[in-house]
């Protein structure tokens, strides 16, 4: 479709954290850091690990509770160093059908919010089934990017 795409994302570990009654906003800087700290080695090996994307928010109709995530390098995926910190955890997405819609620019979490509902409405209007009570957003890009950027609003496929 021109407004969105239908992927198959395999089975996958993610590291990620859980920030509750913060906004949207304050939940990415707060989980972000946590996270950048994880990969810095701050875990059980003391291991550096690489910078992946996406960086990855889980948004739940009416809860202020955020899990924002990093994607786990394909060379850990196996194995990935066990977190430190207890805010911290290592999860195992399961594989999955998503329904992506892209956009440019800088995303603000209202700016996700209206690509994310463009995406629901999209999908309603032509019958795709969805889970529609949440909804991740992706970004890919450093804040130092000026241009060209990309994000991601994902819906999973019922």
């Amino acid at each position: 479709a021109k407004d969105y795409e239908l992927r198959q994302y395999e089975t996958a570990k993610w590291v990620s954290t859980v920030i509750r009654g913060e906004t949207q906003k304050e939940a990415m800087h707060q989980g972000f850091w946590k996270l950048f700290h994880y990969i810095q080695g701050k875990n059980e090996k003391e291991m550096k690990i690489d910078m992946t994307v996406p960086v990855t928010c889980l948004v739940k109709s009416g809860c202020t509770d955020f899990k924002i995530s990093f994607f786990v390098p394909f060379e850990h995926q196996d194995c990935p160093p066990q977190p430190t910190d207890s805010n911290v955890f290592i999860e195992e997405r399961k594989a999955a059908a998503l329904f992506v819609r892209s956009f440019g620019g800088f995303a603000s979490p209202e700016k996700y919010a209206e690509e994310a509902e463009a995406l629901a409405r999209t999908l309603r209007n032509t019958g795709q089934p969805f889970h529609e009570d949440f909804f991740y957003t992706a970004g890919y890009d450093s804040p130092f990017k000026l241009f060209n950027r990309h994000n991601e609003v994902w819906y999973f496929k019922k």
